[in-house]
């Protein structure tokens, strides 16, 4: 097995399969793959492709206590921050691991689109609005979306990091939900639950322009 490479060595390999954009250039990307590197030392030896398949059950289970509603919110918001945990798991366990591939960066790529549909079922099962639980939804995957186009059309560099990245998703799910959990016994849930989808939705908007912008310049 290669070795583990060190959490700067990761860096830059994550910025070589991200479109060269660097993780240091937001606290909050650096220090969510500084979590994922340091739980995936000790875990070397473990499939990244069984996390991923992992991560996405734990996405999907989310749903059922949303629906739930009540005290079992918490729940749900738990199970999502655990599924973007594990979502950058694998990916630690991929790169820095030195087993990385185009099949795995793919299936990972897909996997994550999957768990933001759950994560939006879970806005929408909790008492969000349908159509702003899609907005929502939407709008997680329409950065990703523009990335790949702008990479298939000959872009290096896909893009500087922007307020609303994976991990910025799933700590808005994550704890919109969680806060549905705690003040359910006042019947505010629902409130939470639209309020933080519609925060979601917003923060996607102003990401979605800033990397659209930088896209812009970047295709002439």
């Amino acid at each position: 097995m290669p070795p583990f490479l060190t959490r700067e060595e990761y860096f830059t390999a994550w910025s070589q399969w991200h479109g060269g954009t660097d993780p240091r250039a937001s606290a909050v990307v650096r220090g969510w793959l500084t979590i994922a590197h340091t739980l995936a030392r000790p875990l070397a030896g473990l499939s990244p492709t069984l996390v991923t398949a992992v991560g996405l059950v734990v996405a999907a289970a989310a749903v059922g206590p949303a629906a739930a509603g009540g005290g079992w919110l918490v729940l749900a918001g738990v199970l999502v921050g655990v599924s973007g945990l594990l979502d950058s798991l694998d990916g630690a366990l991929a790169i820095a691991g030195g087993r990385a591939s185009r099949r795995g960066y793919v299936l990972d790529s897909a996997v994550d689109r999957l768990t933001e549909v759950a994560y939006a079922a879970a806005f929408w099962a909790a008492g969000a609005p349908g159509w702003l639980a899609v907005l929502f939804g939407a709008l997680c995957w329409f950065p990703d979306y523009l990335r790949a186009r702008a990479g298939q059309a000959g872009v290096d560099e896909t893009g500087a990091i922007s307020v609303w990245e994976r991990p910025t998703r799933v700590a808005m799910v994550g704890m919109t939900l969680g806060g549905a959990g705690v003040v359910s016994a006042l019947g505010a849930a629902d409130l939470v639950v639209t309020a933080g989808a519609a925060v979601g939705a917003l923060l996607g908007v102003v990401g979605s322009t800033q990397l659209g912008l930088q896209l812009r310049r970047a295709l002439g």
